[in-house]
């Protein structure tokens, strides 16, 4: 195991440069629609680990990538995963009124502003994501490849797919196959679109960009069942969003489907998994390992 000793220390200053990223992208509240953009600011600046970008950036460092063409993908990406956390806490999802230990967003503007603000941000990251086109004008083809797989990752095929699905099913005793469908789509789609568009406009051949895929689908799944761990064993305080949601919500989850051990051990094996694929991708990030292991084992 790589050992990385200013783990905590690379972690902070990788978390504000992706602030100072979101930041430059977001845009500033003006004119008679002002009320979006604070809306969609105050989701996106709520807080957050940051992972999906944060692993699109050191993915894109695997493969010697160095431009600032990563930067409007990364904003974008953020922007997706907000959206879809601000309709899963309306209403008609899951109801939850605390989002990283601060109200969700349809609590402080109002359920149809709430509605509002995620549709703004998913159509705002793709207008985001474009202006790529304009960084680096010579990566066309790659800058493509990469929105086409933002944009299956994000939508029927991938996230919202997946949500579908949980949605659908909800109330109903779920197989294993089953949840495994749901977190590799729920959870796990926007991970993998991270490590492949990083992949992908470093110039990764598409072997390589296919074996990241495998790597950020494994990373999806252990972080999902934490998050079923984490549901049950840790508190509010330490989550930010209210426990015990998923047994509200009737919500089979692989605690209520395999019990408490079963999940820890899934989480270790998949994880394991994950970090050997890892070991073979052309240059070696210990950071990229170290940050791997802490979000598949986090306590919060």
């Amino acid at each position: 195991m790589v050992i990385y000793m200013n783990f905590r220390n690379e972690l902070t200053k990788r978390t504000n440069e992706i602030e100072a990223v979101l930041n430059k992208y977001l845009p500033t509240p003006e004119s008679h629609q002002k009320v979006i953009m604070e809306a969609m600011a105050y989701s996106v600046t709520a807080g957050g680990k940051r992972l999906r970008p944060m692993l699109m950036k050191e993915t894109y460092l695997c493969y010697g990538g160095t431009e600032e063409v990563i930067e409007p993908f990364m904003a974008a990406l953020e922007m997706i995963h907000t959206y879809s956390l601000v309709h899963d806490d309306l209403p008609a999802m899951d109801n939850d009124e605390y989002r990283r230990g601060k109200k969700t967003t349809h609590v402080v503007y109002g359920e149809a502003m709430g509605i509002l603000a995620g549709d703004a941000l998913l159509n705002y990251a793709f207008e985001t994501a474009v202006k790529a086109f304009e960084i680096a004008p010579e990566k066309s083809l790659l800058i493509g490849k990469s929105l086409k797989v933002l944009a299956e990752k994000a939508g029927i095929y991938g996230m919202i797919g997946g949500q579908v699905v949980d949605v659908a099913e909800t109330g109903k005793k779920l197989s294993k196959e089953q949840l495994d469908f749901i977190y590799e789509l729920k959870t796990g789609a926007l991970i993998e679109a991270a490590m492949m568009i990083g992949a992908i406009l470093a110039g990764a051949p598409e072997e390589e960009v296919m074996r990241v895929e495998k790597i950020a689908s494994d990373v999806g799944l252990a972080f999902q069942i934490q998050d079923d761990i984490l549901d049950v064993t840790s508190t509010m305080e330490e989550l930010g969003k209210p426990i015990h949601s998923d047994e509200k919500n009737e919500k089979t989850t692989y605690v209520t489907l395999r019990g408490l051990d079963a999940a820890e051990k899934e989480v270790e094996r998949i994880s394991e998994e994950a970090i050997t694929l890892l070991a073979d991708l052309k240059e070696a990030n210990p950071f990229l390992e170290a940050l791997i292991r802490e979000l598949i084992h986090r306590k919060k």
